[in-house]
This record gives C-alpha cells, structure tokens and sequence, in this order.
C-alpha cells in the first residue's frame, strides 16, 4: 500500500514552502531518510526526506508550488502499484481515497428534494460556506488588516477552508491589478499572482488549470503604455523597435520578501536618526586583536563583530528599543536577541544571535560567523531567523556612509551602519600635540568615524528615548575599551 509523504512544519512561523527542486523522478527507488526535494521558505532552503522506502510513485506538487505545511506531496509505493490520482489542488491537504458510493435514485432535479444523508458519497465532507470564512491564521489576519481586505471576502486554502497568509497575498495581488475583485472564487498559481501583480499581465476568467485554477501560462501580456512625445528623448527607431526588454515576475522567495518589506513600511511609522561615532578606539582594539595570538581564536574578529556586541552591551539599558509590537501589545525583552543581516545567494536573511548581552567577544563573534556561513549555504534552520529582539544591518564594505534601513517587524528598532570616513573635528589640546590653549585653538583634524542609522517605530518609540541610545552607542563605541569592562 502505497505512503504519502507531507511536508515537514519547518518552523514555529512557517505556513507554506515552496517547491525549489525535485530529487528523485516518478518511478526511480528512494529509501526512508534519503532526501526526496528542496523546499524554501523566505528564511530558508531544507531538502524534505522520504518517510518510506520504495519507488517513488507520484509527484503530487510541481517545481514553484507554494505548498502548505503538513499537506501530501508525493506518494511512495511497491513499483508496481497503481498510482491514486491528486487531489485538484495540491496546496491543500487531500483527503483519503474513498470507494466510490452509488446513488440509489437519480439526480433530484433543480426544484426536486435533495437527496438523503445516506446517499451524499463524497459530499458528506463538504462544509458550509460561513463555515469556511470563519478560520483565519493570525498571521493571515495581520496581513489582511494592514492591507485594508476584507476577511469575509476572502476564501480559505488552509485546512477545513482556513484562511491563511499565502490567501491574503493572491487577494492583495488580484486587486492591484484591477482585473478581479477580492472574494471571487478564482485561484492563480503563485508564479500567476506575481505576474499579475506587477501590473504588466492580465488573468482570463478560467484557467486551464485543476478546477480551472490559472497558471502563468494562461496570463496575456500588457502592452507597456507608450511615452509622452515630449518627455521622449530622440532616439533611432531602429533601436527603439530592437532594445531588448527582460521583464522577471517576482516570484519566490524574492516574492516574499517583497512582500515583507512592504508590510513594514506599510504597517508602521518608521522614523531614521543618523549620527556617527569616533572609531578610532575601535580600531586600534581590532588592530591588537589581528596581532593577538593566534590560540586565542580573535584574530578573525571583525569590525562588525565589535558594532554587534557594543549594541548587545547597550540595550539592556534602552528596553523600549529592545522591544517587538504585535497587535497592539508592546513586549519589552530583558534578554537581546541579536539579529543582523546577511546578503545571500536567495537574498536578504536576518540570522538570530540569542542572548548576545550575555556572550563575549569571541563567543559573539563565532556566533555570527557561524550564523552567517550557514545563511549563505542554505542550511540555516527557520527558527534560527526567527525571536529577534533587535536588527543590525550593516552596509559599510560597499562605502555607504548611511541610509535608511527597513524594520524587522515585529521589532520597533533597526540600526543601519556605515562605512568609516574621515570627519573634521576641532583639535583638542591633547590631539594638538600638546600646544598650549592658545596656539591650539581653531585647529582642525580629521578623524574616522563610523555612520549610524537608527531607525524606529513611531508608534512604539518616541525620538527622544531613541537618540538617547544612539547617544550612548556613540559614548560606547568612541570608548571601547571601557565598554568592555562593564
């Protein structure tokens, strides 16, 4: 008798996973154990492995099926053993084959009496439609009230017609483009959405798809609107008729993580202080590390390794910046779950370092690099991207000198940093190589400083309590040695 294999929950927050690859065709052995697909998330890619040994019969999810937790995606039997066929929707769990039930009397015309209970066969199952729309996710349930969607309008995918996340996302999409309005009964395939959503497609009534689901390959291009003639810039026709156009739909994780950026800006009141610290002591504490010895494992510290546990020390004394906003409800963290971003092959991954305010340098900093190897390899666990009390981004190798960075909600704090240029500050006497008042007064010198961006949470954070951690940021990192001893 043949095995479904579903897919694994991959995490306390993860709802669905999207196909990346499969391993193993339709008719080839696989064993228990042995891996069977990639899947990923927008944390994350894991392979899922077989639950049994055999051939592997059916493949019920295809390549970009945005597929929920805990739903079949194949089936492994015997090699010679019939193959059941999929349910129409495979991003819904499917229900065990039934055998098939006679009527006993004919189909009841339009006006006729429906037929009795014992005579319903696979219908028996079906639930009422108030009944479905009464289940949402609360994941699903934020996502719908940030984006002004009704949740009666919305029909569920999730389990006994639950509305989940992904369900608001194709509502959100079909609306942008002004081709459905939300509450129609039409599904598009992840790849469609996106396509649609970037306003450069248009969806038909029905697919071709199961149940008439609609997929990329039903889509019809938009013609891209022709420019103003007098904002045109003159230009040979011929290139105007040849120049190659590459137009990707957002699909993915990438899709994804568009959808959260947009979510951020769109659900809160962000708010960017800038300032910059004096790093002169920093760096001189990094060029003794260099020098270290080598048994003492410090001398792969980096300049971002010393700005993430100058943020750990720091926060505890700010716990409205080391604070999450869900629904309303203000949670301040005794303990900092460090996060920060790491650019990867997939995009941007923000691992989690917990309980950074209580590591060393060293042990921060092996952290990190651990975190950040696994991030790029594809290999970190979901629940390692997620807990995160507050987010540092740091763009300096590119020689950015600041920017806004995006908060990571539900965080209420992010702090951007930047590369380390030279600012004109007044000498001091000291500095002045020990002139005198007089003779040292009006001097200019230039000294590095590293830029810092703080963005906040309006809602949560006033900018007064926000400066005051910069400021002290600033005082930390300008005097890292101390820092150190407290």
């Amino acid at each position: 008798m043949s095995v479904e294999v579903i897919l694994p929950k991959l995490g306390n927050s993860v709802e669905s996973s999207i196909i990346s690859t499969w391993l193993k065709a339709p008719g080839e052995s696989v064993t228990e154990g042995e891996p069977l697909c990639v899947v990923e998330t927008d944390k994350s890619t894991m392979e899922v492995v077989s639950t049994a040994s055999g051939v592997l019969l059916q493949q019920l999810v295809q390549v970009g099926d945005d597929v929920l937790v805990l739903a079949p995606i194949a089936r492994i039997g015997a090699p010679h053993e019939a193959i059941v066929p999929a349910a129409p929707d495979a991003a819904k769990p499917i229900q065990p084959q039934t055998e098939p039930i006679q009527l006993a009397h004919p189909s009841p015309s339009k006006n006729g009496p429906a037929p009795s209970e014992g005579h319903l066969g696979v219908f028996q199952t079906a639930q009422p439609a108030a009944q479905e729309k009464t289940a949402i996710s609360p994941r699903a349930r934020k996502l719908a009230q940030a984006s002004g969607i009704d949740i009666a309008a919305l029909t569920g995918t999730g389990p006994g017609g639950r509305i989940i996340e992904r369900d608001v996302q194709s509502a959100r999409a079909i609306t942008s483009s002004g081709t459905r309005r939300v509450g129609e009964d039409v599904r598009l395939t992840p790849v469609a959405q996106a396509m649609v959503a970037s306003g450069a497609y248009v969806a038909p009534e029905r697919g071709s798809g199961p149940s008439g689901r609609i997929t990329k390959q039903d889509l019809t291009p938009i013609d891209a609107p022709s420019p103003m003639p007098d904002k045109e810039i003159a230009r040979p026709a011929a290139t105007l008729a040849t120049s190659p156009v590459a137009s990707t739909p957002l699909a993915g994780v990438r899709r994804l993580i568009a959808e959260r950026m947009r979510a951020s800006l769109q659900t809160t009141a962000q708010l960017t202080l800038n300032a910059s610290a004096d790093a002169r002591a920093m760096l001189a504490y990094r060029k003794t590390l260099k020098a270290s010895d080598e048994t003492l494992g410090l001398r792969e510290v980096t300049i971002n390794d010393l700005v993430l546990l100058a943020v750990a020390k720091t926060l505890p004394r700010f716990p409205d910046l080391n604070a999450t906003l869900n629904d309303g409800l203000l949670a301040r963290h005794s303990a900092v779950h460090l996060g920060f971003a790491v650019d990867t092959p997939r995009g941007l991954l923000v691992p989690v370092i917990r309980d950074a305010d209580g590591l060393s340098l060293r042990a921060l900093a092996e952290a990190a690099r651990s975190l950040a190897g696994a991030a790029r390899d594809g290999k970190l666990a979901p629940d390692h991207l997620s807990g995160g009390t507050f987010t540092v981004s740091n763009l300096g190798q590119f020689g950015i000198e600041s920017f806004t960075p995006i908060l990571n909600v539900p965080q209420v704090a992010i702090l951007g940093v930047g590369s380390v240029t030279l600012k004109p500050v007044e000498a001091s006497v000291g500095d002045s190589g020990g002139k005198g008042d007089d003779e040292g007064q009006g001097e200019v010198m230039f000294v590095p400083h590293l830029g810092l961006s703080l963005t906040i949470d309006h809602q949560a954070v006033d900018g007064a309590p926000a400066a005051r951690f910069l400021q002290a940021l600033v005082r930390s990192l300008a005097n890292f040695e101390l820092m150190l001893a407290l």
